[in-house]
């Protein structure tokens, strides 16, 4: 049976595969992608396949870099936004990161069963709960948001300063619309 995709690992936590391979994506080395003959100088006008093959390159580095922190993108995310904006509800992360109320439950489950996060009292609304990490979440949300800042670098290499920034500012104009 073959190894799941890298889409599939997003969807459905599973151990990380067993491979001698290196990220794929290094710093000193710009080596293409061996051509499978195909033609995809249709494929390679849209955006959505630019985007999607893009996001699947970074993500596969950052599922292999993560492993270590038990940490998966929207975990990363979500740990993250709790460390920018503490006392963060479940419903603004929901809203924030596009994720319906069930799927963030388990995951809030999860990181409170791993003493990342903890809850408290909303100072405004009584039915709400904040979101605050522990001390043992902000020691580990701070090195892997350093792992994330040096993987972002290092499969970025390609992009000059200016040409990261115009990427990201037209992405964002792409799903904020």
């Amino acid at each position: 049976m073959s190894e799941p995709s890298v889409a599939n690992t997003l969807r459905r936590p599973r151990a990380p595969r067993k491979t001698a391979s290196t990220d794929p994506v290094s710093p000193s080395v710009d080596t293409p992608e061996p051509s499978s003959g195909l033609d995809t100088s249709y494929l390679e006008t849209l955006l959505g396949y630019n985007a999607r093959r893009a996001a699947l390159a970074v993500i596969t580095v950052f599922l292999r870099r993560m492993e270590p922190f038990g940490l998966r993108p929207v975990d990363f995310s979500v740990l993250t936004l709790i460390a920018h904006n503490p006392g963060v509800t479940s419903r603004q992360l929901c809203a924030e990161l596009d994720i319906l109320p069930p799927n963030l439950v388990g995951m809030i489950k999860s990181l409170d069963k791993r003493g990342l996060i903890v809850r408290r009292p909303h100072p405004s609304d009584r039915r709400a709960q904040g979101l605050h990490l522990s001390a043992e979440g902000k020691r580990l949300q701070k090195q892997a948001q350093t792992t994330a800042t040096r993987l972002e670098h290092d499969v970025s290499h390609a992009l000059t300063p200016a040409e990261l920034e115009t990427l990201n500012t037209l992405l964002r104009k792409v799903y904020l619309r």
